[in-house]
């Protein structure tokens, strides 16, 4: 099974360290990271897709891919 997740967040040091946790838990980076300017915060936001392959188990709805 493929997995997909899409990690967003205020471009800070947090938001490195939850892509950098989720690359070192078997995902990998997919595309590159996607900037987007909050006026109302007055503050970018990151985005970033992550993929994983996961063998020996079946995709279902409603799973919690962050624990995968």
């Amino acid at each position: 099974m493929k997995l997909y997740r899409y990690l967003t967040g205020p471009d800070d040091s947090a938001f490195c360290h939850r892509v950098t946790e989720a690359l070192n838990k078997g995902w990998q980076l997919h595309g590159g990271p996607t900037p987007a300017y909050d006026a109302e915060r007055k503050q970018v936001i990151a985005g970033q897709a992550i993929v994983k392959d996961v063998e020996g188990k079946d995709y279902v709805p409603g799973m919690d891919l962050s624990a995968c």
